[in-house]
């Protein structure tokens, strides 16, 4: 890095046009065909210099004259050192917005990113919205749900709270909604996790009337969601406490008489072979005509059809993720992942 930046002071002392001033009065001189090259903002500024004294002087304000210089070496390199990056990220990701240097600003934002800590969080996160940074915006939110304690010691906890009311109501707000955010993807999980379920008990249901499956006796698939034993097995006892049960027909009945016709209706709505549907192979499972024939009569509710829609969508994914690759398929795939050219491109 040290011959590169003897390399770039060469250039720059070479028939430099243009002079940079600093918020410390120091002065570094560059090429306008460099900066307006790397930069549309300080092309601009180059242009209207020129078309007016001659003299193209360019004030960089409010960073360190040392962030300023590294600014301009990867300007010249045309590349981001991940070292200088590192030692001036806040500072180049600053001026990298300013003057829309788009991979500069890509670089340093994953370089503070990186390296953010829960007492930076605050200012940071006050930078994130300077410099429309969204994802420093969502480390900084990350870092305080997980240290927020350290956050709130912070000199930038205090300060805004103080003084900025505004970047605390935003932190806080972020906290909340990756709060929020997690509890709906924990029960989007469990609602998928449930589905599932239902569906492997739908074709449990199946497998248990089917002819030569009831021949056969229990020679059915364990159920991947059932640790304990399988899926026939805990339908099968369901179905003998159903025909010995002396409450189901009692006020209030029985709750576990009544989940069964659930999952009695719950396979007539996703049964594709209903006696109405298929003539010549009918459904086996009890009550499946029945239930089908009601629920054409009787419009069932805006909640049952969302189950009935979910159930039908997982038994649709588990068949097609259980289907066997076809011989062609697999070939293919083989080559493609031992082709060393299409791995680089990967």
């Amino acid at each position: 890095m040290a011959l590169l930046y003897a390399d770039l002071d060469a250039l720059r002392a070479s028939a430099a046009d243009v002079r940079i001033v600093t918020s410390d009065g120091q002065t570094i001189a560059a090429h306008s065909y460099v900066l307006a090259s790397a930069s549309p903002v300080l092309e601009r500024m180059i242009h209207r210099a020129w078309r007016g004294a001659g003299a193209c002087t360019i004030r960089v304000l409010g960073v360190p004259s040392d962030a300023v210089l590294a600014f301009l070496h990867l300007l010249y390199a045309s590349s981001a050192d991940e070292e200088v990056v590192a030692a001036h990220g806040p500072q180049l990701l600053a001026l990298a917005h300013a003057y829309r240097v788009p991979w500069l600003k890509r670089a340093a934002e994953a370089a503070v990113s990186a390296r953010l800590t829960p007492d930076r969080a605050v200012d940071m996160l006050k930078l994130a919205g300077l410099c429309d940074a969204p994802r420093l915006r969502a480390a900084c939110a990350r870092v305080a749900a997980k240290d927020f304690a350290a956050v709130e010691a912070s000199d930038g906890w205090r300060f805004a709270r103080r003084h900025d009311p505004a970047l605390e109501l935003e932190l806080l707000q972020l906290l909340e909604e990756r709060d929020q955010r997690r509890a709906r993807w924990a029960r989007e999980r469990a609602s998928r996790e449930a589905c599932g379920q239902l569906a492997d008990a739908m074709d449990s249901l199946d497998r248990i009337f089917d002819a030569p499956c009831a021949a056969a006796g229990s020679s059915c698939k364990p159920c991947a969601t059932d640790g304990d034993g399988t899926c026939e097995e805990g339908l099968r006892l369901l179905m003998r406490h159903f025909a010995g049960c002396a409450r189901k027909a009692a006020p209030g009945g029985c709750a576990r008489c009544k989940r069964l016709l659930q999952l009695f209706r719950l396979h007539a709505s996703v049964c594709d072979r209903s006696a109405e549907k298929d003539q010549d192979q009918p459904c086996l499972v009890p009550l499946c005509s029945h239930f089908t024939a009601k629920m054409q009569a009787e419009k069932a509710d805006k909640t049952w059809r969302l189950l009935v829609k979910k159930v039908t969508r997982a038994r649709a994914m588990a068949r097609l993720a259980g289907r066997q690759v076809p011989e062609v398929v697999a070939m293919s795939w083989a080559r493609y992942n031992s082709s060393s050219k299409w791995a680089k491109l990967r």
